[in-house]
């Protein structure tokens, strides 16, 4: 096992040393960003502190510097945690996203458990009741779910709502909350809020993950040791579980590995239209505006945790399943 994982770390490495080139290559590609932008602006009012400001953005952002120079030395600030400052706020970028990341990873860990809790268990019935009325009910849910975004979802939820209930709570607090300390009233009201965005955000995931589910549990309880494990008298629930179920997650693990960045991206359409706080709805602004130190800082992280959620999915899927250690 150990031999295993080591072989996959090393063969994630050549994998995120191009993922730094390309965001240091993203971030000085387009012309007229913000940083050209800002100094062109503060050339333009031509007094002493606007040329101390160029000279120092030209110094920190190595602009007199060649291009190779420039790479390294950016890329050693981002291994620091100095991801540049986002000219569209006029804030450093960690900032930026410090201050959304919470939130974001609050949301996305909550659809999470969402969709693989109703995912597994329904998927499980779906399958071990073939053809039943619940699972032809299911079934239509799932395909309903998974022709349905979830920024549609969000527009037909304001819109019900409002024509029923006249408003509906929008965002991950009220207005009293938004700005105010920690404290357990503030907990209190953002669980009110969460469960909104959390299960409209959830349900797209859900339909799909009830689908894989199915599928590859009926494939697996018609295998050769599946059948030998009922032949041996054991409960049909034990062999449900604990052996067909085990061999069916494969491709769910793979998924979970995939869904990492989601942590950092969050769904942007979806948390626009709510109103979230969340680092979705800052990543797709960043890129309108060619904010480019704030948008290729995200992209990179995305990356980033896009490599290590199938890094640690394959060691979830060798420690699932001994055989993947010696292919």
């Amino acid at each position: 096992m150990i031999k295993y994982i080591v072989q996959r770390v090393m063969a994630t490495i050549p994998t995120l040393l191009l993922i730094v080139v390309v965001g240091f290559i993203i971030i000085e590609l387009p012309p007229g960003d913000y940083l050209t932008y800002r100094i062109q602006q503060l050339e333009a009012q031509g007094h002493t502190g606007a040329k101390e400001e160029v000279a120092n953005l030209r110094r920190r952002y190595g602009l007199d510097l060649p291009v190779y120079q420039r790479f390294v030395k950016w890329a050693f600030n981002f291994v620091r945690g100095d991801f540049g400052d986002s000219f569209a706020y006029m804030k450093p970028v960690r900032s930026l996203i410090g201050e959304r990341l919470l939130m974001t990873v609050i949301l996305s860990v909550s659809s999470m458990l969402i969709t693989w809790v109703l995912g597994l268990f329904i998927g499980v019935y779906s399958a071990t009741h073939q053809y039943s009325i619940g699972d032809h009910f299911f079934t239509g849910v799932a395909f309903l779910g998974l022709g349905m975004p979830s920024f549609l979802l969000a527009l037909i939820f304001l819109l019900v709502g409002t024509r029923l209930f006249g408003e509906v709570p929008i965002g991950l607090f009220s207005p009293e909350y938004q700005t105010a300390p920690w404290s357990l009233a503030r907990v209190g009201n953002l669980l009110q809020h969460l469960w909104i965005p959390a299960a409209i955000v959830a349900i797209s995931s859900t339909a799909g993950l009830i689908r894989v589910m199915r599928g590859n549990l009926l494939d697996t309880l018609g295998a050769n040791y599946v059948q030998v494990a009922r032949s041996k008298g054991l409960p049909e629930r034990t062999v449900v579980w604990k052996y067909a179920v085990r061999t069916a997650m494969h491709p769910l693990i793979m998924s979970l590995g995939m869904s990492l960045p989601g942590l950092v991206s969050g769904e942007s359409i979806t948390g626009i239209i709510l109103n979230l706080p969340t680092t979705g709805p800052l990543y797709l602004q960043s890129l309108q505006v060619q904010d480019m130190y704030l948008g290729g800082t995200m992209l990179v992280l995305i990356s980033v945790l896009l490599v290590i959620g199938n890094l640690l999915a394959d060691i979830m899927l060798a420690w699932l399943d001994p055989r993947i250690r010696y292919d």
